[in-house]
């Protein structure tokens, strides 16, 4: 083989279907992909594809190299956990950054997973600085909107955000109960920007007027106690533990995507892979 990472391209392609999959499996643009295949078919003499308007199809010689290539990546992985010493152990420190809006419900997985792996040691780290997998500040991040494109990442999709509009008891006491006819003689709380990262805030400074947002907030925490204290309504995740009158349902408008990022460096040691197995049976659609 004159180049190990044709070949564990080509069977990315095969794994997934799709330069796209591949391309975020592996974390690089999908015009590498599309190199690497090329190439390495141009090298073989052989086509490895079929493709169509709805991805790749590996024709006889591509399942051939799929077989090989995941045999071999599995023994690379094996090799390279015993250099670094990880072996089959899930131990030591763990480091997870998060949005602090994740937190409420990423914490009790926490604790299942160390339950599981007493030996570990955890470190969450939320913030609104983005922390770097490639200098070593976090093992796993869990991170919201469009798909994470940092170089030697990789990228997998966790969980979808259905936020819902919310009120308090103390709120509905003083105020009445809100309905969506009436829902710009409230008050609102928000964002301290115009231009807020989740979908259901962007909304929010798009639909309601300015002067109907009585308690302004540049961190999500904030907006979650300001909710919970009744200054007025505002976005939470349905199903959470907390005492609050649903308004409005979860709309597909206010929805966002969580994801999954690791590095390619530590993406196959024993804890990361452990975790991120643990994470996303606990918190897919539809997981309690």
């Amino acid at each position: 083989m004159q180049d190990w990472d044709e070949y564990r391209t080509a069977y990315e392609v095969v794994r997934h279907g799709t330069v796209s999959g591949a391309a975020a499996a592996l974390g690089v643009h999908h015009a590498t992909v599309i190199r690497h295949v090329d190439a390495l078919e141009a090298r073989l003499g052989v086509k490895l594809f079929q493709r169509h308007a709805r991805g790749y199809t590996p024709t006889e010689a591509g399942a051939d190299l799929a077989r090989v290539a995941q045999a071999t990546d599995d023994q690379f992985a094996q090799l390279g956990a015993r250099l670094t010493g990880q072996g089959a152990a899930v131990s030591g420190e763990l480091v997870v950054t998060t949005l602090a809006s994740s937190v409420p419900r990423l914490l009790p997985v926490l604790a299942q997973f160390r339950a599981a792996h007493p030996e570990v040691r955890i470190t969450c780290r939320t913030g609104r600085r983005l922390f770097r997998l490639e200098y070593g500040e976090a093992h796993v991040a869990i991170r919201a909107g469009s798909p994470p494109r940092e170089p030697d990442n990789v990228v997998q999709e966790l969980t979808t955000v259905r936020p819902a509009l919310f009120a308090a008891p103390a709120y509905v006491a003083r105020r009445g109960m809100p309905t969506e006819a009436d829902l710009a003689t409230h008050d609102f709380i928000g964002p301290d920007s115009d231009n807020p990262g989740p979908p259901a805030l962007k909304w929010l400074v798009a639909n309601v007027p300015a002067d109907r947002i009585v308690f302004r907030a540049n961190d999500e925490t904030s907006l979650t106690v300001a909710l919970l204290a009744g200054l007025g309504l505002g976005f939470a995740s349905p199903g959470e533990d907390r005492d609050l009158i649903e308004v409005m349902p979860p709309r597909a408008e206010w929805s966002s995507t969580l994801w999954l990022v690791t590095h390619m460096d530590l993406h196959r040691t024993a804890k990361v892979q452990a975790l991120t197995r643990f994470l996303k049976a606990a918190m897919a659609d539809g997981a309690p």
